[in-house]
C-alpha cells in the first residue's frame, strides 16, 4: 500500500483509508474489518464524534486500541448532538471546540488526535475563532494537525487562507468531479485532498448498475442521467470498482480515497480494486468522456 503526505505535515497517509461511519455495531465483526484494513497497509481511519451518537468512536478507539501507535486516526467536530439525540445544530465556537475533543478523546481511548477536522462550515462562522480553537488544540499536543470536511469552495478558500489546516475531506468520483476546478487552489495552499463518496454510494461498484436503477439520481446527475452514465462507464472499462479508485488518486492533490464497508467482504472488494488499478491512458480517456460538473452554490 503506498502512502502520499497530508499536506506538508509529515503525516503520510495510505492511499486507500477507511471511512469507519458504515462498521457494524458488533465490536468483532467491526474489528475483524478494521484488521483486515490494517492487514492490508491501510493506516488512516476516519470517524466523527456525531456518528451513531459517539458510539462509532468508541467502536473505532476499541478496534485500533492494540495499534495506536501505528495508524493516523481522524475525527470531526462542529455538529452538536441535540439533547434529545434526535439531529444536531452547528456549532463551530471554541468553546465547543475545546470541549468536545475531550469527548471524542474519551470515546478513542487516546490522548491525541492525529487529524482534527471541521464537520461542515458556512461563510457567516466567526472562522477567526475556530481556528484559533484548532491552533490551541495543537500547542496543547491533544491534536497533531487540523483540516476540514466541506464542499463549500468559498468556506474551504477562507478556511485554508487564515490557518495551517493541512487537509480538506471532499465528494469525489467520477460520477462527481466538482472538486477539480478547486485543485490548485488547494494544492497552492499547501493543503492535500481527502475523498469520501470515492465509489458514489457503490454505483462504481460491481453492484453499481442495480444500484443506479432504483436510484432517484446522484449529485447533479437526475435518475436517466445516473443509469446511463454508470452503464456507459460498465461498457468502458473492464473493473469499474478499481477504475474508480484509481481515478480519485490519479491527481496528486488527492492523499487518500476513502471507503467505507459493512462487511470484511466490501472491504477486500476495495482493497482489490485498489491494487489492480487502471491504466493511465484509460484514465485520460474517462477524463475527457465524463462530464465535469461545478458547483452552482457557494462559490469563491
Amino acid at each position: 500500500m503506498k502512502k502520499r503526505e497530508l499536506g506538508k505535515s509529515g503525516l503520510f497517509v495510505s492511499e486507500l483509508s477507511l471511512g469507519t461511519m458504515s462498521l457494524p455495531d458488533n465490536e468483532t465483526e467491526a474489528k475483524n474489518i478494521v484488521d483486515a484494513a490494517i492487514h492490508a497497509g491501510i493506516n488512516f481511519f476516519d470517524t466523527a464524534n456525531i456518528y451513531d451518537g459517539g458510539k462509532n468512536e468508541k467502536l473505532v478507539g476499541k478496534a485500533l486500541k492494540e495499534r495506536r501507535e501505528n495508524v493516523i486516526l481522524a475525527t470531526k467536530v462542529g455538529n452538536k448532538l441535540n439533547p434529545d439525540g434526535e439531529g444536531w445544530t452547528w456549532n463551530p465556537t471554541k468553546n465547543h471546540i475545546m470541549e468536545e475533543v475531550k469527548h471524542s478523546l474519551r470515546r478513542l481511548g487516546t490522548d491525541y488526535i492525529d487529524l482534527y477536522q471541521l464537520h461542515g462550515g458556512t461563510i457567516e462562522d466567526n472562522i477567526d475563532e475556530t481556528i484559533d480553537a484548532f491552533e490551541s488544540l495543537k500547542k496543547e499536543g491533544l491534536i497533531r494537525q487540523y483540516g476540514i470536511s466541506s464542499i463549500r469552495p468559498s468556506v474551504i478558500k477562507r478556511f485554508l487562507e487564515k490557518s495551517t489546516a493541512i487537509s480538506v475531506m471532499m465528494q469525489y468520483s467520477l460520477l462527481d468531479r466538482r472538486p477539480e476546478e478547486w485543485f490548485p487552489l488547494i494544492s497552492g495552499l499547501d493543503a492535500s485532498i481527502i475523498t469520501r463518496g470515492t465509489v458514489a454510494k457503490g454505483y462504481l461498484t460491481l453492484e453499481g448498475q442495480g444500484r443506479a436503477n432504483a436510484s432517484d439520481g446522484f449529485a447533479l446527475y437526475n435518475a436517466s442521467e445516473l443509469q446511463s452514465a454508470v452503464n456507459y462507464l460498465n461498457d468502458e472499462v473492464d473493473d469499474l470498482h478499481a477504475a474508480s479508485i484509481a481515478f480519485a488518486l490519479q491527481d496528486k492533490t488527492v492523499a487518500s480515497a476513502l471507503v467505507g464497508a459493512r462487511t470484511t467482504k466490501q472491504l477486500l472488494d476495495s482493497i482489490i480494486a485498489y491494487e489492480k488499478g487502471c491504466s493511465t491512458d484509460q484514465l485520460e480517456r474517462l477524463k475527457t468522456l465524463i462530464k465535469r460538473h461545478e458547483y452552482n452554490e457557494h462559490r469563491i
